[in-house]
Protein backbone atom coordinates (compact mmCIF):
# COMPACT_ATOMS: atom_id res chain seq x y z
CA UNK A 1 0.00 0.00 0.00
CA UNK A 2 1.56 3.27 -1.00
CA UNK A 3 1.69 6.00 1.44
CA UNK A 4 0.55 9.11 1.34
CA UNK A 5 1.96 12.45 0.72
CA UNK A 6 1.18 14.52 3.82
CA UNK A 7 2.02 18.11 4.57
CA UNK A 8 5.40 18.08 7.40
CA UNK A 9 6.81 15.58 4.19
CA UNK A 10 6.44 18.46 2.28
CA UNK A 11 7.57 21.21 4.13
CA UNK A 12 11.23 20.80 4.29
CA UNK A 13 11.50 19.32 0.78
CA UNK A 14 13.89 21.42 -0.94
CA UNK A 15 15.98 20.31 -4.20
CA UNK A 16 19.32 22.20 -2.52
CA UNK A 17 19.27 19.56 -0.22
CA UNK A 18 19.01 16.75 -2.88
CA UNK A 19 15.47 15.93 -2.66
CA UNK A 20 13.18 15.03 -5.97
CA UNK A 21 11.72 18.13 -7.90
CA UNK A 22 7.73 17.87 -6.89
CA UNK A 23 4.87 17.32 -9.31
CA UNK A 24 1.60 19.37 -9.63
CA UNK A 25 -1.03 19.05 -11.62
CA UNK A 26 -4.29 20.65 -11.11
CA UNK A 27 -7.49 18.34 -11.40
CA UNK A 28 -11.36 18.94 -10.89
CA UNK A 29 -12.76 15.95 -11.37
CA UNK A 30 -12.87 12.15 -10.20
CA UNK A 31 -11.31 11.13 -13.73
CA UNK A 32 -8.77 13.94 -13.94
CA UNK A 33 -7.56 13.14 -9.88
CA UNK A 34 -7.41 9.29 -10.94
CA UNK A 35 -5.52 10.04 -13.97
CA UNK A 36 -2.83 12.27 -12.34
CA UNK A 37 -2.79 10.34 -9.12
CA UNK A 38 -1.80 7.12 -11.00
CA UNK A 39 0.76 8.97 -12.97
CA UNK A 40 2.12 9.37 -9.87
CA UNK A 41 1.99 13.34 -8.88
CA UNK A 42 3.01 14.67 -6.03
CA UNK A 43 0.08 17.20 -5.10
CA UNK A 44 -3.52 17.42 -7.14
CA UNK A 45 -4.71 21.12 -7.14
CA UNK A 46 -8.51 21.68 -7.22
CA UNK A 47 -7.25 24.94 -8.62
CA UNK A 48 -9.88 27.92 -8.92
CA UNK A 49 -8.49 27.52 -12.81
CA UNK A 50 -11.96 25.26 -13.19
CA UNK A 51 -13.32 28.65 -13.98
CA UNK A 52 -11.52 29.20 -17.44
CA UNK A 53 -11.02 25.12 -18.16
CA UNK A 54 -14.16 23.50 -17.04
CA UNK A 55 -17.05 26.13 -17.20
CA UNK A 56 -16.16 28.30 -20.14
CA UNK A 57 -15.49 31.53 -17.91
CA UNK A 58 -12.84 34.24 -18.95
CA UNK A 59 -11.36 34.40 -15.62
CA UNK A 60 -10.91 32.75 -11.99
CA UNK A 61 -12.95 35.19 -10.38
CA UNK A 62 -16.49 33.81 -11.22
CA UNK A 63 -16.08 30.65 -8.63
CA UNK A 64 -17.19 30.71 -5.38
CA UNK A 65 -16.68 28.24 -2.22
CA UNK A 66 -19.95 26.36 -2.63
CA UNK A 67 -18.36 25.80 -6.47
CA UNK A 68 -14.72 24.73 -5.03
CA UNK A 69 -16.24 22.30 -2.74
CA UNK A 70 -18.06 20.04 -5.33
CA UNK A 71 -15.33 19.92 -7.48
CA UNK A 72 -12.75 19.11 -4.10
CA UNK A 73 -14.92 16.80 -3.37
CA UNK A 74 -15.11 14.79 -6.49
CA UNK A 75 -11.21 14.84 -6.30
CA UNK A 76 -11.17 13.63 -2.58
CA UNK A 77 -13.34 10.87 -3.58
CA UNK A 78 -10.86 9.09 -5.60
CA UNK A 79 -8.70 9.05 -2.44
CA UNK A 80 -5.63 10.02 -4.15
CA UNK A 81 -2.27 8.90 -2.73
CA UNK A 82 -1.52 12.64 -3.91
CA UNK A 83 -1.98 15.89 -1.36
CA UNK A 84 -4.85 17.09 -2.06
CA UNK A 85 -4.85 20.85 -2.27
CA UNK A 86 -7.95 23.51 -2.81
CA UNK A 87 -8.17 27.13 -3.61
CA UNK A 88 -9.65 29.32 -2.28
CA UNK A 89 -11.57 31.37 -4.21
CA UNK A 90 -11.71 35.64 -4.38
CA UNK A 91 -13.29 37.21 -1.86
CA UNK A 92 -12.95 34.12 0.37
CA UNK A 93 -10.07 35.37 2.75
CA UNK A 94 -10.46 39.14 2.03
CA UNK A 95 -12.90 40.07 4.69
CA UNK A 96 -11.86 38.68 8.34
CA UNK A 97 -10.15 35.95 10.07
CA UNK A 98 -13.63 34.20 11.01
CA UNK A 99 -14.80 34.05 7.49
CA UNK A 100 -11.41 33.39 6.41
CA UNK A 101 -11.37 30.30 8.84
CA UNK A 102 -15.02 29.14 7.44
CA UNK A 103 -14.14 28.88 3.74
CA UNK A 104 -11.42 27.33 4.27
CA UNK A 105 -13.16 24.89 6.32
CA UNK A 106 -15.52 23.98 4.00
CA UNK A 107 -12.96 23.34 1.70
CA UNK A 108 -11.33 20.72 4.45
CA UNK A 109 -15.41 19.12 5.07
CA UNK A 110 -15.29 18.86 0.90
CA UNK A 111 -11.76 16.20 1.10
CA UNK A 112 -8.91 19.37 0.89
CA UNK A 113 -5.96 18.68 3.20
CA UNK A 114 -4.83 22.00 2.53
CA UNK A 115 -5.63 25.45 0.82
CA UNK A 116 -4.23 27.71 -1.30
CA UNK A 117 -4.33 31.64 -1.07
CA UNK A 118 -2.89 34.49 -3.50
CA UNK A 119 -1.12 37.21 -1.97
CA UNK A 120 2.40 38.11 -0.01
CA UNK A 121 2.20 40.44 3.30
CA UNK A 122 -1.18 41.64 3.24
CA UNK A 123 -2.65 38.03 3.96
CA UNK A 124 -0.58 37.03 6.35
CA UNK A 125 -3.10 37.71 8.96
CA UNK A 126 -5.04 35.04 7.09
CA UNK A 127 -2.49 33.18 6.56
CA UNK A 128 -1.90 33.12 10.58
CA UNK A 129 -5.63 32.69 11.44
CA UNK A 130 -5.75 29.21 9.07
CA UNK A 131 -2.34 27.96 10.67
CA UNK A 132 -3.84 28.82 14.44
CA UNK A 133 -7.20 26.57 13.02
CA UNK A 134 -4.95 23.70 12.09
CA UNK A 135 -5.61 24.19 8.46
CA UNK A 136 -1.97 23.80 6.37
CA UNK A 137 -1.73 26.68 3.62
CA UNK A 138 0.35 27.26 0.41
CA UNK A 139 1.19 30.25 -0.82
CA UNK A 140 0.82 31.89 -4.06
CA UNK A 141 3.05 34.86 -5.62
CA UNK A 142 4.06 36.66 -8.99
CA UNK A 143 1.28 36.49 -11.20
CA UNK A 144 -1.66 36.16 -9.24
CA UNK A 145 -4.81 35.24 -11.46
CA UNK A 146 -7.39 37.03 -9.12
CA UNK A 147 -5.90 40.13 -9.37
CA UNK A 148 -6.08 40.04 -13.23
CA UNK A 149 -7.47 43.51 -13.10
CA UNK A 150 -4.85 45.08 -11.02
CA UNK A 151 -2.66 43.48 -12.82
CA UNK A 152 -3.73 45.02 -16.21
CA UNK A 153 -3.96 41.15 -17.43
CA UNK A 154 -2.00 38.47 -16.97
CA UNK A 155 1.22 39.54 -17.48
CA UNK A 156 4.86 38.55 -15.96
CA UNK A 157 5.81 40.25 -12.54
CA UNK A 158 8.68 41.23 -11.02
CA UNK A 159 10.60 42.50 -13.59
CA UNK A 160 12.43 44.96 -12.31
CA UNK A 161 14.59 45.30 -8.75
CA UNK A 162 12.28 46.70 -6.30
CA UNK A 163 9.32 44.64 -7.40
CA UNK A 164 11.91 41.26 -6.89
CA UNK A 165 12.56 42.55 -3.69
CA UNK A 166 9.13 42.87 -2.50
CA UNK A 167 8.17 39.57 -3.91
CA UNK A 168 11.09 38.21 -1.52
CA UNK A 169 9.59 40.34 0.87
CA UNK A 170 6.38 38.66 0.59
CA UNK A 171 7.74 35.19 0.45
CA UNK A 172 9.58 35.42 3.84
CA UNK A 173 6.28 37.17 5.32
CA UNK A 174 4.15 33.84 4.22
CA UNK A 175 6.95 31.65 5.50
CA UNK A 176 7.00 33.14 8.80
CA UNK A 177 3.26 33.04 8.85
CA UNK A 178 2.72 29.57 8.42
CA UNK A 179 2.62 28.44 4.64
CA UNK A 180 4.41 24.98 3.93
CA UNK A 181 5.13 25.93 0.81
CA UNK A 182 4.72 28.78 -2.39
CA UNK A 183 3.50 28.62 -5.54
CA UNK A 184 5.58 31.26 -7.62
CA UNK A 185 4.01 32.20 -11.28
CA UNK A 186 4.43 34.33 -13.79
CA UNK A 187 8.48 35.65 -13.06
CA UNK A 188 11.71 35.68 -14.25
CA UNK A 189 13.53 32.89 -13.58
CA UNK A 190 16.51 34.34 -11.63
CA UNK A 191 13.59 35.69 -9.25
CA UNK A 192 12.16 32.38 -8.75
CA UNK A 193 15.90 30.75 -8.30
CA UNK A 194 16.67 33.69 -5.25
CA UNK A 195 13.46 33.09 -3.64
CA UNK A 196 13.80 29.32 -3.78
CA UNK A 197 17.22 29.74 -2.47
CA UNK A 198 15.92 32.01 0.48
CA UNK A 199 13.12 30.23 2.27
CA UNK A 200 13.38 27.17 3.64
CA UNK A 201 9.83 25.77 2.52
CA UNK A 202 9.51 24.90 -1.15
CA UNK A 203 8.26 26.51 -3.69
CA UNK A 204 6.39 25.36 -6.93
CA UNK A 205 6.98 27.39 -10.32
CA UNK A 206 4.76 27.69 -13.04
CA UNK A 207 5.99 29.81 -15.61
CA UNK A 208 8.95 30.75 -13.22
CA UNK A 209 11.57 29.00 -14.68
CA UNK A 210 13.57 25.68 -13.69
CA UNK A 211 14.84 26.48 -10.51
CA UNK A 212 12.19 26.18 -8.03
CA UNK A 213 11.30 22.86 -6.31
CA UNK A 214 9.12 21.54 -7.95
CA UNK A 215 6.75 22.57 -11.19
CA UNK A 216 2.62 22.60 -12.14
CA UNK A 217 0.72 22.62 -14.79
CA UNK A 218 -3.26 22.63 -15.66
CA UNK A 219 -4.39 19.21 -16.34
CA UNK A 220 -6.07 20.30 -19.45
CA UNK A 221 -3.43 22.34 -21.15
CA UNK A 222 -0.76 19.44 -20.76
CA UNK A 223 -2.96 16.94 -22.38
CA UNK A 224 -3.98 19.20 -24.72
CA UNK A 225 -7.52 19.04 -24.07
CA UNK A 226 -8.24 23.03 -24.67
CA UNK A 227 -6.39 24.52 -28.08
CA UNK A 228 -6.81 28.05 -26.73
CA UNK A 229 -3.92 30.45 -27.27
CA UNK A 230 -1.36 29.42 -23.98
CA UNK A 231 1.10 30.79 -22.15
CA UNK A 232 5.08 30.14 -23.29
CA UNK A 233 5.50 28.10 -20.35
CA UNK A 234 2.75 25.92 -21.15
CA UNK A 235 4.24 22.53 -22.77
CA UNK A 236 1.49 20.05 -24.03
CA UNK A 237 2.40 16.48 -23.59
CA UNK A 238 -0.95 14.57 -25.56
CA UNK A 239 -3.55 16.52 -28.27
CA UNK A 240 -6.07 14.68 -26.45
CA UNK A 241 -8.77 17.32 -27.56
CA UNK A 242 -7.86 16.91 -31.64
CA UNK A 243 -8.07 12.82 -30.58
CA UNK A 244 -11.58 13.33 -28.76
CA UNK A 245 -12.99 14.69 -31.96
CA UNK A 246 -11.74 12.51 -33.82
CA UNK A 247 -13.63 9.96 -32.07
CA UNK A 248 -16.88 11.30 -31.50
CA UNK A 249 -16.89 12.37 -35.15
CA UNK A 250 -15.96 8.63 -36.28
CA UNK A 251 -19.35 7.81 -33.91
CA UNK A 252 -21.31 10.45 -35.61
CA UNK A 253 -20.18 8.23 -39.13
CA UNK A 254 -21.41 5.05 -37.93
CA UNK A 255 -24.63 6.08 -36.74
CA UNK A 256 -25.30 8.21 -39.69
CA UNK A 257 -24.40 5.06 -41.94
CA UNK A 258 -26.07 2.58 -39.53
CA UNK A 259 -22.81 0.62 -38.76
CA UNK A 260 -23.65 1.41 -35.15
CA UNK A 261 -24.76 -0.46 -33.26
CA UNK A 262 -23.78 -3.53 -34.72
CA UNK A 263 -25.99 -7.16 -33.41
CA UNK A 264 -23.13 -7.88 -31.07
CA UNK A 265 -23.97 -4.45 -29.35
CA UNK A 266 -27.36 -5.43 -29.31
CA UNK A 267 -29.48 -6.64 -26.79
CA UNK A 268 -32.39 -9.75 -27.76
CA UNK A 269 -35.31 -11.24 -25.86
CA UNK A 270 -34.41 -14.60 -24.24
CA UNK A 271 -34.78 -17.89 -26.73
CA UNK A 272 -34.16 -15.23 -29.55
CA UNK A 273 -30.34 -15.92 -30.30
CA UNK A 274 -27.83 -13.93 -28.42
Amino acid sequence: MEVRVTVPALRSHKVADGRTPLVMVTAYDAPSARIADEAGVDLILVGDSVAMVVLGYEDTLQVGVADMAHHTAAVARTSPRALVVADLPWLSYHRDRADTVGNAGALVRAGAAAVKLEGGRVRVPMVSALVDAQIPVMGHLGLTPQSVHVMGGFKVQAQDDEAAAALLADASALVDAGVFAIVLEGVPADVAASVTDAVDVPTIGIGAGRHCDGQVLVFHDLLGLQDRLAPRFVRRYADLKAEGVKAVAAFAGDVRTGAFPSDSESYVRRGRGR
